[in-house]
């Protein structure tokens, strides 16, 4: 079998005997499954699929079950969840797989590792994990299956996705500049942007137009668009606009002070770690994965990240947590500290 690269665009057919699906997305985790398993049945007719939940599974139960032959023989896929919490289990599984010392890998993870290496040709292994520690165990896949990333896309890749699945999947067509307030508006999992085409799509009829018309009226704001409401006034690093558009949050909309509070505090992490690693030279486009900043929030943050030091920002973030707890205590008055906080995030930042 050719090797295929771990990155490569995921291309799952039925000569395939270990496939790793690793990333957060269930969505894609759950679509390339279905891949798998219809090219598996175009291959074998009828096939057994088996789960195991990594977390409690013990290693030679999912071994066993490989490498066994059913009464029918046909070709068995064996998923296990939770791949990770399975092969990082402690405990010896194996009297042939002893302990290698601290830092080497698990006995499971050996035994995983040795079956890779001499998978069954009667059995395909599906390993699923929302976290992945790259070794060993990934090169012999790769020889044998294949690795595929089940992570959230950018926006603009989310948002051509939409494009395509609404007219592919829900009998209506989105318009690029909805499809990016959709992305921008509830973020790129593409599991929620697919709920929410479908409920878009019953909202404005078979074969119509999803615009950003329908996007406002339809999909409502989720409390980081309330937040940045807050924080986007405070990155302008402007104190006179941040006390009116507080004391209008505060007492014309009557926004709750733990909402406002929650945006200051959620801000200043954001900023003392981009900070962090933008110095410490991660790419602003990693960092902004990483902190899940998208559209405006993507710009302004990175932008005023770059311009106060980490220690700056560590220390008013851990001011911020101690006059959040002093409130909750019913320690002074907190719209005044909140205030005064909020004040000193605006004074901090350069004016934009």
């Amino acid at each position: 079998m050719a090797r295929r690269s771990p990155d490569a665009p995921p291309t799952l057919d039925a000569t395939m005997r270990v496939v790793i699906l690793r990333g957060p997305d269930r969505y894609l985790q759950l679509a390339y499954t279905q891949m798998l398993q219809t090219a598996l049945e175009a291959e074998h007719g009828e096939i057994t699929p088996f789960s195991f939940d990594g977390a409690t599974a013990e290693p030679a139960a999912v071994l066993d079950e490989l490498r066994s032959y059913g009464l029918l023989q046909t070709h068995k896929l064996v998923i296990v969840d939770a791949a990770d919490a399975l092969l990082a289990a402690p405990k010896a599984v194996a009297a042939e797989t002893p302990r290698k010392g601290r830092g080497g890998p698990t006995p499971a993870r050996t035994l995983f590792e040795r079956y890779a290496s001499d998978p069954m040709e009667s059995a395909t292994l599906l390993l699923r994990a929302a976290t992945w520690r790259p070794g060993k165990l990934d090169k012999l896949v790769a020889k044998v299956g294949s690795i595929v990333k089940c992570e959230a896309p950018d926006v603009r890749t989310a948002a051509t996705w939409c494009v395509a699945r609404c007219a592919k999947e829900h009998d209506a067509t989105i318009q690029p500049d909805a499809a990016r307030l959709l992305v921008e508006r509830i973020g790129p999992e593409l599991g929620r942007l697919d709920t929410e085409l479908a409920k878009l799509a019953s909202f404005v009829g078979p074969g119509a137009e999803i615009t950003p018309d329908a996007i406002r009226s339809m999909v409502g704001l989720t409390r980081e668009e309330q937040a940045w409401a807050i924080q986007s006034i405070l990155l302008r690093g402007s104190p006179a606009p941040v006390v009116t558009k507080l004391r209008e949050l505060l007492e014309v909309s009557r926004q709750p002070e733990a909402l406002v509070t929650w945006a200051v505090i959620d801000l200043l992490r954001k900023l003392h770690t981009a900070a962090q690693l933008l110095r410490q030279g991660e790419a602003p486009a990693e960092v902004a994965r990483t902190l899940k900043l998208w559209g405006e929030a993507r710009t302004t943050v990175l932008s005023a990240a770059r311009h106060v030091e980490p220690d700056q920002l560590a220390g008013l973030l851990l001011k911020a947590i101690r006059a959040d707890l002093r409130s909750k205590s019913g320690v002074g008055r907190s719209s005044r500290t909140l205030e005064v906080l909020a004040i000193e995030v605006a004074d901090m930042i350069p004016a934009a």
